[in-house]
């Protein structure tokens, strides 16, 4: 590949694409709009959890999916030691819950779990009852590299609840993406306004 061609794909810049600076590759995986999750493990006041858009379905025999953790989390030392975790999809209406669990609002461990009803299967890892789909997963690997580890984890129970537009985080903030049909029917002003 011709100098010229390689530097086509740095936006302008005569830096060659293994020399792209960190902050512009964190600028351009903004653009990578990601399903909002939340992931949860520990019992009672040992819970801790944290908001996460690097998560994965894997392979489907068997169900598994991977996540993606800062090694630097507070959560990082409970999930390494876990047998199992939560991944709780959230929906738009979960915007607070996501604040929380990104630690936006100074809550820490089984602080941040307020707010929202919290059930188990399988596992016994806390699970959100109210999210669009909840994971229920046994920890099958950790593979630590550089400032992240990959959580792989077997499925061993779903819960789907379905219903409104999907929580996305794009471009450093949290937007909504598909509606329900209320959402619909109000922005289309065939709901009854009470």
């Amino acid at each position: 590949m011709g100098a010229t061609l390689k530097n086509a794909f740095v936006n302008g810049s005569s830096a060659t694409p293994f020399e792209t600076p960190r902050e512009e590759f964190r600028a351009a995986m903004r653009e990578l709009a990601g399903a909002v999750s939340v992931i949860s493990c520990g019992e009672g006041e040992r819970r801790v959890g944290f908001t996460a858009t690097s998560v994965s379905s894997l392979s489907a025999d068997p169900p598994t999916l991977i996540l993606c953790i800062n090694r630097a989390s507070s959560s990082w030392p409970t999930l390494r030691a876990a047998r199992s975790f939560g991944v709780n999809v959230l929906s738009a209406s979960h915007r607070e819950l996501a604040h929380r669990f990104a630690g936006r609002t100074g809550a820490e461990g089984a602080e941040r779990y307020q707010g929202g009803h919290w059930i188990t299967l399988a596992t016994g890892a806390p699970l959100l009852s109210d999210a669009l789909a909840a994971f229920d997963c046994s920890v099958e690997e950790i593979i630590e590299r550089h400032s992240h580890a990959i959580v792989i984890g077997r499925i061993e129970a779903v819960r789907r609840r379905g219903g409104g537009g999907a929580l996305v985080y794009w471009r450093g903030d949290y937007d909504q993406l598909g509606w329900s049909q209320d959402e619909i029917s109000n922005a289309v002003g065939l709901a009854r306004r009470s």
